[in-house]
Formats: structure tokens, sequence, C-alpha cells
């Protein structure tokens, strides 16, 4: 997979603190680097089992290209992303569930933090995996924050992933505590449940230890939600552009369930793609470079002069 002629810079990150519910959230921009105007202004959302800098801003030793933000930040955008409450440095107090809902309300504040900043509205606002239900919550209930919305890996009403199925088998457990504990064999699952072989090996470890600096237990209103709760989006409410990105070995991610949430989508301006060779993690994977050059083409696609 060739990238770009433009090659990526490793770019100095920023970090914020601002409030959803009364509650701290850690906020992490790194800006444009690249030459002439800004291109735009991306909010990335992160998932159910880890924060967001190792999703995001992955560190590996002479690959700057392993961080999705300094590699949208070497071709022109703002990048920004944040820790949901319940993970990495955000309020992480027991009485935070961490609900899809939560992280909704949490996109919105760090939207609003972001826009009072100073940054040209509406966002780019990619999300994976749970996070993708967390961006296209957000995006339903505030339409005027999200020009264009990329939705990875994610679910609707859960048909057709086995995943999902094997999680309600353990439902009892999630509900009987606030958080479930991560470590290495966990995590390494993760890269191993759907296909083994899809992750890159120089970005598996590092993402793992950068996560595991982070956080020792997950919060549990992501699985919950998933498991008893679907379909907590309603696609025919989503006004924004939305591309729907699945991975050829998703185990999540049912196939007939997304085309049917993308036959809903009330804009013209809408995207499936599929993307060979990738699980669930579609930024570990050895094949990140596809999963990168297409939000690049959907967040760079001209505004459409004609409407019918």
């Amino acid at each position: 997979m060739q990238d770009d002629i433009r090659a990526t810079t490793k770019t100095e990150g920023k970090e914020h603190r601002t409030t959803s519910n009364g509650q701290e959230v850690f906020v992490w921009e790194k800006p444009s680097v690249g030459e002439g105007p800004v291109r735009g202004t991306i909010l990335f959302v992160h998932g159910s089992s880890m924060a967001s800098q190792p999703t995001f801003d992955l560190q590996v030793d002479g690959m700057p290209e392993a961080s999705v933000m300094d590699w949208f930040a070497s071709r022109g955008f703002n990048t920004w992303c944040f820790d949901c409450r319940g993970y990495g440095r955000s309020y992480k107090g027991e009485d935070v569930l961490a609900t899809i809902a939560d992280g909704a309300d949490d996109a919105k504040a760090v939207s609003d933090f972001i826009i009072e900043r100073g940054e040209k509205g509406p966002l780019l606002v990619y999300g994976i995996s749970s996070g993708a239900l967390r961006a296209a919550t957000f995006a339903e209930r505030h339409p005027d924050c999200v020009s264009r919305l990329a939705l990875d890996a994610m679910v609707w009403t859960g048909e057709g992933s086995p995943t999902l199925e094997q999680r309600r088998k353990k439902i009892d457990a999630w509900r009987g505590t606030v958080r479930r504990p991560v470590d290495q064999e966990f995590m390494w699952s993760i890269f191993n449940r759907d296909h083994p072989g899809t992750v890159h090996e120089r970005f598996a470890q590092p993402f793992i230890d950068q996560v595991l600096a982070l956080d020792d237990s997950m919060p549990n209103g992501t699985y919950i939600d998933m498991c008893t709760r679907l379909p907590l989006v309603d696609p025919e409410k989503l006004e924004a552009a939305t591309i729907v990105m699945r991975g050829e070995f998703d185990g999540i991610a049912g196939v007939d369930d997304l085309l049917a949430f993308f036959k809903r989508l009330p804009n013209a301006d809408k995207e499936f793609a599929f993307m060979k060779g990738i699980s669930h993690a579609s930024f570990t994977q050895k094949n990140f470079l596809i999963a990168y050059q297409i939000l690049h083409g959907f967040f760079t696609r001209p505004a459409s002069d004609y409407h019918g």
C-alpha cells in the first residue's frame, strides 16, 4: 500500500482538561504541521477497552505513521482525541459506568471546548467500535456539531456478531461490577479473536504496553449497552455525511447489520468501505494504511454543489 508523497512527522502534542457533567476529561491535541491552510479539525473517539492516546497516538520507535494523529497532522489537519470518563487520564470514580450515552456527553463537552479555543466547526468525527456508537449518538443529538462522520468497526442491532454472542454469556458479571480487569492476555485476545495474523507485528506490544500504562481495568458500561440495549442509534436521524468502515475479518461488525444501517442513512453523501485483511482494530493492523487512506479520502471529499 503506497502512502502519499508527504512524509509523516512526529508532532508535539498539547494536553488539556475540560469537564463533562462536572467531571474531569483529559483532552489531547496535535495541531497541523502541514503547509498551507488547515484542511479540517478531526475529533477521534475511542472504544471500550483502551484510552485515546494508545488508540490514536500510538508511539512506535522509527514509525511516526503508527500515530493516526501524526499522520493526519502531517497532512494539514488539526487532530484531537480525549479519554471518556472512566478511562485513562479522565475521571475514573466508581460512580462512572461509562455508557454509550456518557461517552456522547463527553464528546459534546470536548467539541464545545475545541470550538471555544478557536477551531472552525463543525468537526470531522471518527469513532471506532463502541467509540463509533458514542460518535454516532453525539452526531444524532447534535447534528450542527458534525460535518462528516466516520463509523469504524461499529455494530447496529448486534445481529451477526459472534463476539457479542460470546460476551452476552458474561452479562451477569458485567452487571455485577462497575469495572473489569485488563491485562496482557486480554489485550492480546483483541488481536487474535477474529483472525490471527492481521495485527502489525511492530504495533501490537507497544499498543498493549501503552494501554496498560494508563489502565489496569476498564468500565463495563459499553459492554452492557452492546449486549442488552442495541440498537442505540437511529441511522435515519444522522444528518451528517457518513462513512461506514468494516474490516474484512471483524467479529463484532456484522456485514448485513451494517448494510441495513447504511441503507437508512438519509444523506446521499455516504460511503460503505470494506477493508481487506483487517480485523477489528483498524489502526493497529498490517493494512493500517488502507484505513488511513479511506478516511483521508472521505474527510477531503469536495462539498456537493448540486443537491437535486
